[in-house]
């Protein structure tokens, strides 16, 4: 299994919206590094979701219950989506300030790649973050 972050700005597409949809496909990536990674998720891998520009924050942990199939929202063959699934709402939100402020994590793509909507996890990256959540 493999560990993932996705970003989406709360007045877009918002955590709570996600919970109340049951599920929905990761649309509207058009950066070839975040597509690239959408390609390379598999069902049942752990996905992080990190509201953006407002909140900055990781909030929930989805799963990814389809793996990539072209975008439905274009006809330009070069983006596709995945399907996501809610899990849990994280115990406590983990900020972008504590996750810059952890050394553990200076090498995280969150810190790194700021601008990249879809990035790898490592596993020793995603236990971190579940320790600051107080996740198990």
């Amino acid at each position: 299994m493999s560990y993932w972050l996705v970003k989406s700005e709360p007045f877009k597409y918002s955590w709570n919206q996600f919970v109340i949809d049951k599920q929905t496909f990761w649309n509207g990536v058009r950066n070839y590094g975040a597509r690239n990674n959408l390609k390379e998720m598999k069902k049942g891998d752990l996905v992080l979701f990190y509201h953006s520009n407002e909140g900055v924050e990781i909030v929930g942990i989805a799963k990814v219950i389809k793996e990539y199939y072209q975008d439905p929202t274009t006809e330009e063959e070069a983006w596709v989506v995945v399907d996501l699934k809610p899990q849990k709402k994280l115990k406590k939100a983990v900020t972008l300030a504590q996750v810059k402020a952890d050394k553990r994590l200076e090498n995280m793509a969150l810190v790194r790649l700021g601008r990249l909507s879809v990035q790898p996890v490592t596993v020793e990256e995603w236990k971190i973050v579940m320790e600051m959540a107080g996740e198990k």
